[in-house]
């Protein structure tokens, strides 16, 4: 399926004001140049930038995403974060699962940490950081885990 071809796909299952959204999504995450592709044609990055084009223009109160820049190269990886970042500052909530925990400190106001399939500490990002020594000592991290 090509991207316009979700487009097109947006406007006849869509109201108007939401099959002008696809078109703004494209724009939004840099896309619209390549609206003729075929999505599979798509970069790995470019991929993931239309999964979220196409979740952003429901305009959600929520996204959930899983490892949302895993296997990314680190320039998509910096777009899909700006990305992030941008739909956090519209008023997006963001809940992203990562191990990545540079990313944690760049995108989070929240962090929950899982530790055996249980709820270890949920804080402030701030707080999180800031204690991370503590934890380091006690083990819950390795050396360098931790940014």
């Amino acid at each position: 399926m090509r991207v316009a071809s979700r487009r097109a796909w947006a406007r006849r299952c869509c109201s108007p004001p939401e099959s002008a959204r696809a078109g703004e999504a494209l724009a939004r995450v840099g896309l619209e140049a390549l609206a003729a592709r075929p999505a599979r044609a798509l970069s790995g990055g470019e991929q993931q930038r239309l999964a979220l084009a196409r979740a952003w223009a429901t305009r959600p109160e929520l996204l959930l995403l899983d490892e949302p820049t895993a296997s990314l190269d680190p320039d998509a990886k910096a777009a899909v974060e700006k990305l992030l970042a941008g739909f956090a500052a519209d008023g997006t909530t963001i809940v992203f699962s990562t191990h990545d925990l540079g990313q944690a400190r760049r995108l989070a106001t929240r962090i929950v940490h899982l530790e055996g399939g249980r709820i270890d500490l949920d804080a402030p990002a701030a707080e999180f950081f800031a204690t991370a020594a503590e934890r380091r000592r006690d083990g819950l991290f390795p050396d360098g885990a931790l940014p």
